[in-house]
């Protein structure tokens, strides 16, 4: 009887196929919310912005846009530096390795440039700026939107969005195609002394050969890609900043979640930008 009992309140229980596509509905649920969650905050930012012109003021302060330009550009500028020198010198040395192979080695300093300039540079670069930047931005947000400072602003009458998002939004999306040039110029540079030193490519025979096969397209194309990664990165932090619920320990999950998502939606968007240069730009 027990064990009738306990059947008749448990129900039938539910086959892995339907409990799988509840699970995929719920995922898919929360991440459209996401979406416009964040399309809404782009737009609210936009009409703050839109409002200030009417009123013939400046939408930003300077100085707020050139402390995060400070913060989101010129601070990182050593580690790019470090990091693509070392990437250009991996690459270039396994690239080289494996050439040698066939005896085609003086391929190397064509291969590595356009392989910097139109996808290693600018990726990295949304690479490395989201996981410092970006997770500056989620985490200064998130503690003022814990602390109540959000609140406060608005309550002074100042647009929050307008006021915390613009100068982030706009350092991070003006400064990434900068940034993404000296990745690639420091990948080319690490590339070139690697060469001379173990494929005995000298430094001129290097600088003609990427002066040969880099084109315009290519520069253009790396350009392009990291303005749209600025802008993902800048957006998706900030979002998750204010967004963020539960005290320190929401700062510390909207921060992981603002990282992870991120570095995703760039690489997503390298995806899809790769996808249409290729299939309409060869």
């Amino acid at each position: 009887m027990r064990d009738d009992h306990s059947l008749k309140q448990r129900g039938p229980e539910e086959s892995p196929g339907i409990a799988f596509i509840g699970r995929v509905g719920s995922l898919t649920l929360s991440v459209l919310q996401e979406i416009g969650g964040l399309v809404w905050m782009l737009k609210e930012t936009g009409a703050e912005i839109i409002d200030r012109f009417h009123q013939k003021r400046a939408p930003l302060r300077l100085e707020d846009f050139s402390f995060q330009c400070n913060r989101a550009g010129v601070e990182s500028i050593p580690m790019i530096i470090l990091l693509s020198v070392f990437l250009g010198l991996t690459m270039a040395l396994l690239t080289g390795y494996q050439l040698r192979i066939f005896g085609i080695v003086t391929l190397v300093p064509a291969v590595v440039s356009v392989s910097f300039t139109r996808e290693m540079g600018p990726l990295f670069t949304g690479i490395v700026l989201a996981s410092r930047v970006g997770a500056a931005y989620t985490a200064e947000l998130g503690s003022m939107t814990a602390g109540g400072e959000v609140n406060a602003i608005e309550g002074m009458g100042i647009g929050a969005l307008r006021y915390l998002v613009t100068p982030r939004l706009l350092a991070i999306f003006c400064l990434t195609p900068c940034l993404s040039v000296i990745a690639v110029i420091s990948g080319i540079c690490g590339a070139a002394f690697i060469s001379s030193l173990l494929l005995q490519i000298s430094y001129g025979y290097f600088y003609d050969q990427v002066m040969t096969n880099l084109l315009v397209k290519d520069m253009l194309s790396g350009i392009v890609k990291s303005l749209f990664f600025g802008f993902i990165i800048g957006s998706l932090s900030c979002y998750k900043g204010l967004s963020m619920r539960g005290g320190a320990v929401g700062v510390g999950n909207a921060t992981t979640a603002s990282v992870v998502a991120s570095i995703c939606a760039v690489i997503a968007c390298d995806s899809v930008c790769n996808v249409f240069l290729i299939t309409f730009f060869p």
